[in-house]
């Protein structure tokens, strides 16, 4: 699949490959992917990892570059808060869970016109952000 293509209709495979690509480079760091775009009524997690007994909510963005500026940026408030809900949400659901520390992650994917790039933000942002 081109990922570069124009055709703004329909971003969900191109949202689903830029977040498959994430998830692969994460993977390579060590980490290990627990759950991939579970929803809940409050939002969406588009990835939950564990890395090093840490559980990462990692929000995916896509940008092509030089327009709109890196994904990262495009996280707004009301958009950490959404994250923040759900990733309540999903620790609801795993109660055993609910004590182990945890961080919120933007991976900013991004083609530089060969292949695409991966840039991680750890703690890009707390629950006091949002």
């Amino acid at each position: 699949m081109d990922i570069r293509r124009r055709d703004h209709r329909n971003r969900r495979p191109l949202g689903f490959h830029a977040e498959s690509v994430a998830a692969e480079m994460l993977e390579a760091q060590g980490c290990a992917v627990l759950d991939r775009n579970p929803n809940f009524r409050v939002g969406e997690l588009d990835l939950v990892l564990l890395d090093q007994g840490t559980i990462v909510f990692c929000e995916v963005r896509y940008r092509r570059i030089g327009r709109y500026g890196c994904g990262a940026t495009s996280v707004t408030r009301r958009k950490r808060r959404r994250i923040a809900l759900a990733a309540r949400a999903w620790l609801a659901r795993r109660p055993w869970l609910a004590q182990w520390p945890c961080r919120f992650d933007v991976a900013s994917v991004w083609d530089d016109g060969a292949c695409l790039m991966v840039d991680v933000w750890r703690d890009a942002f707390t629950l006091d952000d949002c």
